[in-house]
């Protein structure tokens, strides 16, 4: 089969078959009457395996190295394990940055519910998230969320008068 039909049955489009063969994880045959390269059923597995482990957060680079593996006779088995167990702590972690950009952005939107919108000054561009972000650097190690975010409202408040008296 052709790249067209290959992409076709997997549902995903030529370029992708194209990638996967430019970097040598699928092998097509040259049609010598053509010139066009041809898929077989090998290479069909090979990339349903390559499409599995890439959605299961594997990295290109990873799907190369159990490849490398499976082609050289050896159980790619542990190699698996342990990069799974990299991704899965690589995953973590941006879920726990993730989380706490989520909680921030929460934070910052409630603080936000009260306070008028301002046209920018020589000084603003927005004030929302100046007031915001100078609470952030300015925050003493220690103070509760609660508390920043009072003091975030008072300093808003204060920008607010300041810019409403112009």
């Amino acid at each position: 089969m052709r790249v067209a039909e290959l992409s076709e049955r997997l549902a995903i489009t030529p370029d992708t078959v194209r990638f996967y063969t430019r970097i040598g994880f699928l092998r097509p045959r040259k049609n010598p009457d053509n010139g066009y390269k041809e898929y077989g059923a090998e290479d069909l597995q090979r990339l349903k395996f390559i499409l599995s482990a890439r959605g299961l957060g594997f990295s290109v680079d990873d799907v190369g190295q159990i490849l490398r593996e499976a082609d050289q006779g050896k159980s790619p088995c542990h190699a698996t394990r342990t990069l799974m167990a990299t991704r899965l702590r690589e995953s973590e972690q941006r879920f726990r940055e993730m989380l706490a950009l989520r909680n921030k952005m929460q934070a910052a939107l409630t603080s936000w519910e009260t306070v008028p919108d301002c046209p920018p000054s020589g000084h603003t561009i927005c004030h929302l998230i100046e007031a915001f972000s100078e609470q952030e650097w300015s925050a003493e190690p220690g103070l509760d969320s609660s508390t920043e975010m009072d003091a975030m409202k008072d300093e808003t408040e204060a920008m607010n008068k300041v810019t409403s008296k112009r």
